[in-house]
This record gives structure tokens, sequence and C-alpha cells, in this order.
């Protein structure tokens, strides 16, 4: 029996290694592996007639390329920024007074130990220079609420305050009217007060009345709704019609990394960049979504875009010189803004020509210099042609802006 168990030959595996040969050749062809790293694989060995084919080899994991971070795409971003939200807030209610009287071994008529309940917690708003959007304020807010008292004079605890952390440039409106406008770090603003704990039968002691046994119930907490406007805070806005190249021009002169395309409206929310100077001065430029003719009577989303810049202390209008008439958007341009806010368009401002790497730009902007009084800068983002003269002319906004010292800015 064991003669002929020993003549039983132990049955092999496919040849393993001529697979794994195949599949390295397969991927050299394709580009994923390269010569070398095939002629160093390595051979299997055979271990009781088996082979033992390694596994811990590069050869056999997953090749894996130059995983580059991809720009987020203007979709994407605008379900990240958020500059509009209603809130309604709920603050925490006060708890509820105790009522009970002191009982112990030679001691038991004690007298009232009912103590009072805690306070509601109120809900407070509160700017903070990291949050960049209201995407994080959620539409409903309630606070904690304050726990009952209890006996022995035991106080309930208070409800601890709720934080709603908002970006400098918001605005805190109350039925459409203006309450509050949050443009410090660390701003905070108590927008629901807290209802106050009950009082326990302790509280009622008296000469009179020996043995209260009344206990209030506490407070109901202040409810609201509040409607927080984001408005971005920046030196400079790029104002003009859709498809005027503002991105592009954004992207050549400071560091922000808009989504860029040959459609109108590319730009669903506003971009901010920041021009460094040689100084370690820096100047904030933000890119406008594009505004259209009546967008003051909220066309499109015409408020929307109009609302951001009325925090820009200059303007600097883009002009497309691939129009017909680039001139006429000059004039539809301060139309909008003049009907939105009176005087808005009166601010310190620069005419900028953009798209002057095309063959008809240069007749085009002749024409334009004869029709405006300001001074013209011919750009191409497209190139980075002038921009430099851009980036001077900027700071030199910038500085008259220090020197006349800080204007009101609605």
């Amino acid at each position: 029996m064991l003669a002929a168990l020993s003549r039983v030959k132990i049955p092999r595996w496919p040849c393993s290694e001529l697979l794994l040969r195949c599949i390295f050749e397969q991927k050299v062809e394709r580009g994923e592996l390269s010569s070398l790293t095939l002629s160093s694989a390595p051979c299997s060995r055979k271990v009781g007639g088996v082979r033992d084919v390694s596994t811990s080899s590069t050869l056999c994991t997953k090749v894996r390329g130059n995983s580059k971070k991809m720009e987020m795409s203007e979709k994407k971003l605008t379900r990240h920024f958020v500059d509009h939200r209603r809130v309604k807030l709920l603050a925490g209610s006060g708890g509820k007074g105790a009522s009970s009287f002191h009982s112990e071994p030679r001691k038991e008529w004690g007298g009232p130990d009912g103590g009072n309940g805690g306070d509601g917690g109120s809900i407070i708003i509160k700017a903070d220079r990291f949050v960049k959007s209201l995407a994080q304020v959620v539409p409903v807010y309630k606070g904690e609420d304050g726990e009952s008292g209890g006996s022995k004079n035991c106080y309930g605890r208070n409800g601890s305050p709720t934080y709603i952390r908002v970006p400098l440039g918001t605005v805190v409106k109350e039925q459409g009217k203006t309450i509050l406008d949050m443009t410090e770090h660390g701003q905070e603003y108590l927008a629901a007060f807290g209802g106050a704990g009950g009082k326990g039968n302790r509280f009622f002691l008296s000469n009179e009345n020996r043995s209260p046994m009344t206990a209030t119930p506490g407070i109901t907490g202040q409810e609201r709704v509040l409607q927080l406007e984001l408005r971005t805070m920046a030196h400079a806005g790029l104002v003009g019609f859709p498809n005027a190249g503002k991105s592009s021009l954004l992207r050549a002169i400071t560091n922000a990394r808009p989504a860029v395309a040959a459609y109108p409206f590319t730009t669903l929310n506003p971009h901010v960049g920041i021009v460094n100077y040689r100084d370690h001065e820096q100047v904030a430029v933000a890119d406008i979504p594009g505004i259209i003719r009546g967008a003051h009577l909220n066309r499109g989303l015409g408020i929307s875009f109009l609302r951001h810049i009325e925090r820009c202390r200059f303007l600097l209008f883009v002009l497309d010189l691939s129009a017909p008439e680039p001139w006429t958007q000059l004039q539809h341009l301060r139309y909008e803004l003049d009907q939105y806010e009176p005087g808005l368009s009166q601010r310190p401002q620069a005419i900028i020509a953009n798209k002057m790497d095309l063959s008809e730009a240069q007749e085009k902007l002749e024409t334009l210099k004869s029709n405006v009084s300001q001074r013209v800068i011919p750009v191409s983002a497209l190139t980075g042609q002038n921009t430099e003269e851009l980036i001077l002319h900027l700071r030199e906004l910038y500085d008259g802006y220090l020197q006349g010292g800080e204007w009101c800015v609605k």
C-alpha cells in the first residue's frame, strides 16, 4: 500500500511563470512598464513540485501613474460657494425650577430646597476669516436647552451657546433691513437670546411664606428668521460682459485659478486673487461674474452679481475688442451699475481693452480711445501682453485709495 502511494506523482500547476511573462510583455507594449523592469522580473521558485509565485514584486502590483491633482471645475466650485442663506434660529429654552423640601434624620422639616433651572443657550453669529462661503450654514439652528433644577438647592446647567461661523463681509438682514455688517475677524453678534431658567421654590422663601410650593417653568428661547448675504471684499473688481476674458485676466495677474472656457457665463461665482508686489504689499482683485443688459432688474442673476461690486474700492472695466463696437459695452456697464446703486460707476476706475492678440484689435483700440476720456490699458490675457502696465496702474489706484482714506462702502 505504501509502495503504491509512493508511486503517485504530485500534479503540477500550470506554468505560472509563462503566464506572468505574457502579462508583462503586454504591459510593456502598452507603455505601462519599461523593458528594464521586464528583464529584472523575479523567477518563481519550485517548492514540493508546486510553483510558489511571489506577489510581493512591483510587477505584480497595480501600476500607478503620476496622480496629478485635477483642478475643480466651475460646476463643482458652485456647489461649495454659497453667498446667500436664509436661516431660522431657535434659541434654547430655560430649564424649569424644582419644587422640593429638605428632609433628613433629626431635621424632618428642613424647608424648601428646590433649585433654579439653567438658562437656554444663545445663538451667536461670528465672523471668521478662514471661512470662505456660506455653504456650511444650515437652514435651521436650535440652541441647547438649559437643565432643570434639582433638590438640595442644585441649580440646572446653562445651555452652551451655538456659534454660526460666517466669512468676512457677511451682511445680516431681517425682513430686508440691514442689521449688521461683519467685516472684522472675531466679530460676534448675539442673534437669538436663550430663555431664562425657571425659579425653584427656594427662590420664593420669605418671612411671610416659610413653605412655598411655587416653581416656575423656563422661558422659551428667542425665535428669529435672518438673511445672510456675502459680499466679496476686494480692492478691485473686474467688471464686464460675459466672455470678455475676466477670468483669463485674473489668472494672468494673480495666483487665482478660475475656470476658463470659450463660452459665456463660465464664471458662476466670484473669485478673488492676490497681486503681490516687491514691497510685500498685496492687492485683492475679484472676478465678478458677467453682467448682462437688464441686470439691475434681476435678469439672469443680476442682483446676485451686482451685490459683490459694492465692496470694491475701485473698478476695472474689461472690454472685449472682438465685439463689433466695444466702446458701447462701457456705456451699458456704467448704466447697469448706476441703476443698481447711484454713483457706483463713478468710483476710481480703469478701462482695460482685452484680446489685443486679435488682428482687428488695434484698429478698434484707436476708435475706443477717441470715444472715451479715461485712460485705456490694452492687454492680452491670453498671451500676457502688457499686463505689467495693468499691474502698475492697479498699484497707483491702490495707493490713491490709501492716501484718500477709507471711504464708506455700503
